[in-house]
């Protein structure tokens, strides 16, 4: 019985850490991300499934992803048959270039996919338009067109108005483009979601998107390990490795309470039951100043950098430096 307890007692714990963001209401620290290269619908919903029962609350999904049906799926029946209730969880998904002409016809579509009324966060995927039918992950030289993120942005701005969503923001944002979007914008940002672990500190962006009350929320918070873009220099590197020997834990949850040391949320992925309960695991670990000292000698370098949105003839970014400023 006291076994049982203090289970219930630590999953409590793990679904109670959140951050108040500028909308008024909180995200989870801890998120589940749900793309899959090869988007089996049935293992990302058995995922979902198993990371409700392990605790985790926030549900991140794309258009992009294809994952956005199964994850609706697992998280509707789970609330039909009372496990959860729809306040209790928190999903994201995000705007693909190819929507940037009309959001609030994007949004409605994924809502249908998910089988929901409403979702607690939709981002602007990258600040990248382009033409109506190019809804793939890599574009082709030929569909990129003007970037108006003023547009864009009032189609965000009426998502949050028709009541299809809870908060809106931004993903793969630079400092300037997000000065930009302020220039403009009735509504801030709530959330830039951006690579950041470790090894890809971020902390210019970060300082400017705290001074402007915006939630940085970390994506491939371990560098991307299982991506066929990503890499294992973070949880190879051997300062995580010597500290994570120190507390008794493992380099993954040394980066990602590094992250959550930062008031950032981390979104996690991993299809693995093993994998999911070690990342979890991760709010229980105390780092102290020594070792977030020595993670700011690593040395930095981005895993995702974007090649595939940059090209000199049709795209508005004609080299990297275009598209991430001064923060790459």
């Amino acid at each position: 019985m006291l076994g049982v307890l203090k289970k219930e007692k630590k999953l409590k714990m793990r679904m109670s850490n959140e951050v108040l963001l500028n909308c008024g209401i909180k995200i989870p620290i801890i998120g589940f991300g749900t793309y899959s290269f090869h988007n089996d619908g049935q293992k990302t919903e058995l995922a979902v499934q198993m990371a409700l029962k392990m605790g985790y609350r926030h549900f991140d999904t794309a258009k992009i992803y294809g994952s956005e049906p199964a994850v609706g799926k697992a998280l509707t029946e789970a609330i039909m048959d009372g496990r959860i209730k729809r306040e209790e969880v928190f999903v994201t998904s995000k705007l693909w270039g190819c929507d940037h002409h009309d959001p609030v016809s994007a949004l409605k579509k994924t809502l249908e996919r998910m089988g929901m009324e409403y979702l607690d966060m939709y981002l602007v995927h990258w600040p990248v338009k382009l033409k109506e039918w190019a809804c793939y992950p890599v574009p082709m030289e030929d569909d990129f067109e003007d970037l108006d993120l003023e547009t864009t942005w009032r189609g965000m701005e009426k998502c949050l108005d028709l009541g299809l969503c809870r908060c809106i923001g931004v993903s793969n944002f630079s400092s300037n483009k997000i000065q930009s979007l302020l220039d403009f914008s009735s509504i801030t940002p709530a959330v830039n979601q951006v690579e950041m672990h470790p090894m890809w500190r971020q902390t210019r962006l970060r300082e400017y998107c705290g001074e402007e009350k915006i939630h940085v929320s970390a994506y491939s918070p371990l560098g991307g390990p299982g991506n066929s873009w990503g890499s294992t220099a973070v949880v190879d590197s051997p300062i995580l490795h010597s500290i994570a020997l120190k507390h008794n834990a493992t380099p993954a949850q040394v980066a990602l309470k590094w992250g959550m040391s930062k008031r950032s949320s981390v979104i996690v992925k991993s299809f693995s039951q093993q994998r999911m309960e070690e990342n979890i695991k991760a709010l229980d670990l105390k780092l102290d100043a020594q070792d977030l000292l020595d993670i700011e000698k690593l040395e930095e370098r981005k895993i995702m950098r974007g090649e595939f949105l940059v090209n000199e003839t049709t795209s508005p970014y004609k080299s990297l430096q275009d598209l991430w400023d001064d923060d790459v």
